[in-house]
């Protein structure tokens, strides 16, 4: 009896010790769950029930319909003479949906190599970034000299980075170097309360900083997230040697609560009284979409936020205009009706769905989009025929109070309306902006925007970059130099030779999905799966809603 009592203590001691141990370890493995290393598609843990629906393929429309995937297109001083000779530009049907709710514009984008004018206004446009970008962190400043940006104009320097290098003014060892930086200060920016970046970083220091580039973090944003998610993308499917670095920045972040099970985005701000985080929908018609789609190109279904209901209509100079339903009375953000958001889709993504990655450029998958984007462009060009007013309206940046301005086709309930965010009326600040102009070049070949053209592409300060804009009203140029406005110019010079930005990924596998697949960790953050027929956002066609005629 007395070997059998020893016996059974000496297993409870090992037992308990065997415990303590276990939990010491398990604490310390949670400790450094971020430095976890990803389980790789392959490995002897693809046995896994848990593990294999990481190890799936995304399915797109080249693997399902065994069509041929998209070429991603030489850098411009790669392209042969007779490159641009092809007739595969240009549509083989009559504009208009197809059975699929697939559309065909009835007008053309230019295509071509740039000429001299274009490639001056390119390398000015590079040189923004050559000056205002941080050697320490990598950062770009949103405004000149302003040591100061957010993830979306990160994204637009991201795309300036990538035009210069496609269309031949940098070359791949300063590539390399810039985005490597970038990336790596991106991965270890600290986080809003451990979940997302913060709307706003100082660009020297990397560190969170409120509007007036103060110390603090304010919340983030799910439209400056999405369009950040579709440069990740675009760079992940363009260089997929940096797959792996891209994956690491973004199995940082915690995305629980950026969508919702309905497909809604939400962003976050810090209520002023309680100090407690506030999630609110966030986006309207144009940009809620175009974010949208930069979520699911990683994966995730944002179906409803993909949707343009709700959305009514206002018949302006003959154009049924689409802008948001939802009154601002009752939801507290405003409808405006701008070019970017409808440009950035064409530019970067064709207006295709995320899954396409083998229709032709002429036929666009994401069919409304399309066609909205057409009525967007047509009234302007309507207003010039009428008024003589030059119009390509966009938010823009302002030199002096109050700084930005919504430069609107329409919002709240009034035509060509300029307000403040805070929804002052504000109209001297109306003026043709020129990344709207220069992008509507690029996506509309049109005798209209041969005009916008001419206005614009000597618009430059060599020292400094593209002006915003020439002011509507007389008072000469938008003297003001901006990330997003030297970005989104040279996306649209790099779509003339290259068409959409977007590419099919060529790489062999994807952190992205299978890291943590034998944790919890993709559950709490809501990682998703490789997106397969079922999870794909549907291509719909929508009715119009008249209203009365301004």
């Amino acid at each position: 009896m007395t070997g059998i009592l020893v016996f059974v203590v000496s297993i409870g001691a090992l037992g308990g010790a065997t415990y303590s141990v276990g939990m010491t370890a398990r604490q310390v493995f949670m400790a450094q769950e971020e430095e976890v290393i990803p389980v790789i598609a392959g490995s002897e843990l693809d046995d896994i029930p848990a593990l294999m629906r990481g190890n799936l393929p995304s399915v797109t429309t080249s693997q399902l319909n065994n069509d041929p995937r998209r070429d991603k297109p030489p850098r411009m001083c790669e392209m042969p003479a007779d490159h641009f000779e092809r007739d595969d530009f240009w549509p083989k049907q009559g504009h208009g949906y197809d059975r699929h709710n697939a559309y065909v514009r009835k007008y053309r984008a230019r295509r071509g190599f740039l000429n001299e004018r274009e490639m001056r206004a390119a390398k000015v446009a590079w040189h923004y970034f050559e000056i205002f970008t941080q050697e320490e962190t990598g950062l770009a400043n949103s405004v000149g000299n302003y040591p100061s940006t957010t993830l979306w104009d990160t994204a637009s320097y991201m795309a300036g980075l990538v035009a210069a290098y496609e269309l031949c003014l940098i070359e791949k060892p300063e590539f390399d170097r810039r985005i490597t930086v970038l990336l790596t200060t991106v991965k270890t920016l600290d986080l809003f309360r451990k979940e997302m970046p913060n709307k706003v970083y100082h660009t020297k220091t990397g560190a969170k900083v409120d509007y007036t580039n103060k110390p603090g973090e304010i919340g983030f944003s799910a439209l400056d997230i999405g369009r950040f998610l579709v440069w990740m993308r675009i760079y992940k499917n363009r260089y997929p040697y940096l797959s792996n670095t891209i994956d690491s920045v973004l199995l940082k972040w915690n995305f629980e609560n950026v969508i919702d099970d309905e497909g809604l985005m939400f962003g976050a701000y810090v209520d002023k009284e309680t100090g407690e985080t506030v999630y609110a929908q966030e986006g309207r018609l144009g940009y809620e979409e175009y974010a949208a789609k930069g979520f699911a190109l990683w994966g995730f279904s944002p179906r409803l936020a993909h949707r343009a209901e709700p959305f009514l209509t206002a018949s302006i100079f003959g154009v049924q205009v689409p802008y948001d339903g939802r009154d601002p009375r009752i939801f507290h953000s405003q409808n405006y009706v701008v070019t970017e958001s409808y440009l950035q889709d064409g530019l970067e993504l064709g207006f295709d769905l995320p899954h396409d990655d083998s229709s032709p450029e002429w036929l666009h998958s994401d069919g409304w989009r399309a066609e909205f984007a057409d009525r967007i462009y047509q009234v302007q060009e309507n207003r010039w025929r009428q008024t003589g007013f030059l119009t390509a309206r966009s938010e823009h940046n302002v030199k002096g109070p109050p700084y930005f301005t919504y430069d609107t086709i329409f919002s709240d309930g009034y035509p060509w309306n300029t307000v403040t965010p805070r929804g002052d009326y504000v109209p001297d600040h109306a003026a043709v902006a020129a990344k709207a102009a220069l992008g509507l070049w690029a996506l509309w070949d049109t005798d209209y925007t041969d005009v916008l053209y001419e206005a614009m592409i000597e618009l430059y300060d060599p020292e400094n970059g593209m002006y915003e804009g020439l002011y509507e009203r007389g008072q000469g140029r938008v003297a003001i130099f901006t990330a997003n406005n030297n970005g989104i110019i040279l996306t649209a010079l790099l779509h003339k030779v290259q068409g959409p930005i977007l590419t099919p990924y060529t790489g062999d596998t994807e952190v992205w999905y299978t890291a943590y697949r034998d944790q919890d960790t993709r559950v709490v953050r809501n990682y998703p799966d490789p997106p397969q027929q079922e999870d794909w956002l549907p291509a719909l066609r929508h009715s119009v809603q008249e209203k009365a005629d301004f």
